[in-house]
């Protein structure tokens, strides 16, 4: 039987581990529908607008159940770290909410508006995309120098958030490959061309600058035995990045033939590669909340909090796991023509 000190320790992992799960949920289906925000842009033809529309319409507002889920665990399990975190981050926060704002708000008028105002809902929608996933990738980037002050910081945040942007947008290319056909397919299949060496080059430079700005994320990857323990993770990445490189031109091929059997190979790479990414990062900062300030037991609730929360922890993620799946299964498939109705 678990005791107060062993709840005392383990608890507090349990949430961070919970925090992980959500917030990985989250880049990746969150992600893909962001891609397509930013992928608008590119198609021309407004109905084929209209299909990448509805490739995620089913999907993109539960998928940001998964960022609430987050920051909530963040709010009631870590109070201390809640607060230092968001107060360090309120302009890319406030510049995220604006770009997911937009979205909401393009998403539903740009059906209702005349034909001559739907570019501007469309452009907007592009818009709250892209702000809205820098904005992110500019916090991932605060987050891993601890907050520090100076250029040198708030570049590599800068860095993180094109990178991101590139991630997104692969995931996003790699989903419509799985969910369109035709015309808008062999469009996708381009930009997963091109957004995969944008995304690697961004993970390369990503994982040059992260040492060089975080002395603890330098003294932990080249520390024996760490520097093979890790070296798993780019390589195996890198094999990933080649296996989207080269299955793309075999699905066009494919594709115009008629068959469209393992479209789904890049995006289950990029899941892959966004799943190393993960590992990399919660063992760079483990136990840490804030990098160098608090670990998760010194940000933690109570242990009689924590462990009340645990139990509605354990009625709620079950629940928006089931639902998550449940509209999956629903709308499993090629995505079928734009609806509001």
């Amino acid at each position: 039987m678990l005791t107060t000190i062993d709840l005392a320790h383990w608890l507090p992992v349990i949430f961070a581990a919970l925090m992980v799960i959500s917030m990985f949920a989250y880049v990746i289906l969150d992600g893909y529908d962001l891609g397509v925000g930013i992928l608008l842009e590119l198609e021309s033809n407004t109905h084929e607008k209209d299909k990448m529309i509805a490739a995620i319409g089913p999907f993109w507002d539960a998928n940001e159940t998964w960022l609430v889920l987050g920051v909530g665990l963040l709010l009631v399990a870590f109070p201390l770290a809640h607060g230092v975190i968001l107060t360090a981050l309120y302009l890319p926060v406030a510049l995220m909410l604006l770009g997911l704002i937009l979205r909401g708000v393009a998403f539903d008028f740009r059906v209702k508006a005349q034909a001559h105002h739907q570019p501007l809902w469309n452009r907007l929608f592009f818009v709250g995309s892209l702000l809205a996933t820098v904005s992110q990738g500019v916090m991932l980037g605060r987050y891993l120098t601890g907050f520090a002050p100076g250029w040198g910081a708030w570049g590599f945040a800068l860095l993180v958030g094109a990178s991101l942007a590139a991630a997104y947008a692969l995931i996003g290319a790699s989903w419509l490959i799985m969910k369109s056909t035709g015309a808008l397919q062999q469009r996708a299949v381009v930009w997963a061309q091109r957004s995969v060496w944008f995304a690697a080059l961004a993970a390369v430079l990503v994982s040059i600058a992260t040492p060089w700005v975080s002395p603890r994320v330098f003294d932990l990857w080249f520390s024996l035995p760490n520097v093979f323990l890790l070296a798993p993770v780019p390589i195996m990445s890198a094999a990933l990045f080649g296996v989207i490189a080269y299955s793309l031109p075999k699905l066009a091929q494919r594709q115009r033939n008629g068959n469209d059997n393992f479209c789904w190979i890049p995006f289950a790479a990029t899941v892959g590669i966004v799943l190393l990414s993960f590992f990399g990062l919660v063992y760079s900062i483990f136990p840490h909340l804030v990098i160098d300030q608090l670990t998760i037991w010194q940000a933690a609730s109570s242990t009689e909090a924590l462990l009340i929360m645990f139990f509605g922890a354990a009625l709620v993620l079950p629940t928006i796991i089931g639902y998550t799946i449940y509209s999956y299964r629903v709308f499993w498939g090629k995505a079928g023509e734009l609806s509001y109705q």
